[in-house]
């Protein structure tokens, strides 16, 4: 019973402490927005992926490094304390929203690897030294060019793009997808997947996802146009002549990638507005993040990990811990 009642309010624990630091970051978030509008939108990708990942890191660091330990140094072994149904079924929650999350990173995984391996069968190998990975073209009726791996990425480009988009264009396009492989964006999905499913009861984790995708692609586009305005010019001209060549109706799956457009028409008009706007800069500023803007997140979220681990090695805290155990045991009866 002691190690049943242990992992029922690890489990529990878990459940609430992401639903709260969920909360507080979509609240912080909501006080950010309007003021990360005006950073490089790389920084701001970096502060919505940093607000996202926050509360599952937050909540394992805490249960881990505090609950767990205080439970196992302070609590009797000798005693019965039967689970309450209360207790049962908040673990029961948390744990079935563990297992979603890891069910959906497998799924999204065997999807990967299953479409790679069917697109590799119908492409051909590309030399190419913009991009230092491997790199095919792909015959698709879809007007395909993505990154798609988050692990050993690999880049597809359909065949009839070679036909529709100028040399500059092309390059332009190749150069978005280099900023995506630079922020290593698939792995930040499949993250970020993660951790939406493993607590699907907080709404503001989709604001923060979408969010969060407008950031990386604007930052990808602004990586591409980093080289000059004319080369701002070229990805937006590329961007309206391959949403023009998408097939009525089609969106494609991509698991563990992301296509340079997608079914967002109006993504896709507000990226070549943006794109327009640095094309008449007289030097393209916004493609250079200000570093303090990146760091502070991550910064913020190191300090509150440092203290947890902190309290975790001070025996009197662990003692006021399973103090707050007690007390919520108590409630939950």
């Amino acid at each position: 019973m002691f190690e049943a009642l242990g992992i029922c309010l690890g489990l529990a624990a878990l459940l609430t402490l992401n639903a709260i630091t969920s909360l507080l970051t979509s609240v912080l978030w909501r006080a950010l927005r309007r003021r990360a509008e005006k950073w490089p939108a790389s920084a701001r990708a970096q502060l919505i992926f940093a607000l996202r990942v926050s509360p599952s890191i937050i909540a394992i660091v805490c249960v881990g490094a505090l609950l767990l330990p205080a439970y196992i140094a302070h609590e009797p072994r000798h005693v019965v304390e039967p689970v309450s149904l209360k207790l049962a079924a908040l673990s029961a929650l948390s744990a079935a929203g563990l297992l979603l999350a890891a069910w959906r990173g497998v799924a999204a995984w065997i999807a990967t690897r299953r479409l790679t391996n069917d697109w590799l069968r119908a492409a051909e190998p590309i030399n190419s030294n913009q991009i230092p990975i491997p790199a095919y073209r792909l015959s698709h009726s879809f007007p395909v060019i993505a990154i798609v791996g988050a692990i050993r990425p690999r880049l597809f480009i359909a065949d009839h793009l070679f036909q529709s988009l100028t040399r500059e264009e092309m390059a332009a396009a190749i150069a978005h997808e280099r900023g995506h492989l630079a922020a290593r964006d698939n792995l930040k999905r499949a993250l970020l997947r993660a951790c939406r499913d493993a607590l699907a009861i907080v709404p503001s984790g989709g604001r923060l996802d979408r969010a969060w995708a407008e950031a990386s692609e604007a930052a990808a586009d602004e990586h591409a146009a980093k080289t000059g305005c004319a080369a701002a010019l070229d990805l937006a001209s590329a961007l309206v002549k391959i949403a023009r060549l998408v097939p009525a109706g089609a969106k494609p799956a991509m698991p563990a990638g992301v296509l340079l457009i997608g079914d967002d028409a109006g993504g896709i008009a507000r990226r070549v507005r943006r794109l327009t706007e640095i094309a008449g800069f007289d030097q393209v500023e916004t493609a250079q993040p200000r570093f303090g803007s990146r760091a502070l997140p991550w910064a913020c979220l190191a300090a509150i990990l440092t203290s947890v681990i902190l309290m975790a090695t001070h025996p009197p805290m662990l003692l006021a811990v399973h103090n707050v155990i007690e007390i919520a045991v108590s409630k939950l009866q």
